[in-house]
């Protein structure tokens, strides 16, 4: 995102000094440090959580694509024996010669 070099490190770091003091200075760090930490949690919280969701829905429209395949072979396969069906059943033409006595 944006990145800090060791120079702005130290600046904040002597104004932090000059500002809250050197007797608070540690116990602010720390809770500093604390309240970052938890919000580092939070971000990866949220980020696996929605990775997970994705993995989902894409789960659920590969299901749905595959359901949708399977009814269409369905469907041709009924259209195929509903055609071999009527074909059977149509009168049979005789080719067979008959004898004229």
């Amino acid at each position: 995102m944006f990145e800090v070099g060791f120079s702005e490190l130290v600046m904040v770091g002597l104004v932090s000094l000059l500002v809250i003091g050197p007797e608070r200075l540690p116990k602010v760090a720390r809770v500093v440090g604390f309240w970052i930490g938890k919000m580092q949690q939070m971000v990866t919280s949220v980020k696996l959580e929605i990775s997970q969701e994705l993995h989902a829905e894409e789960i659920r429209q590969l299901l749905k694509e595959n359901e949708t395949m399977y009814q269409l072979d369905d469907k041709i396969a009924e259209k195929t024996l509903s055609d071999t069906a009527a074909h059977s059943t149509s009168p049979a033409i005789s080719k067979t010669p008959q004898s004229h006595e």
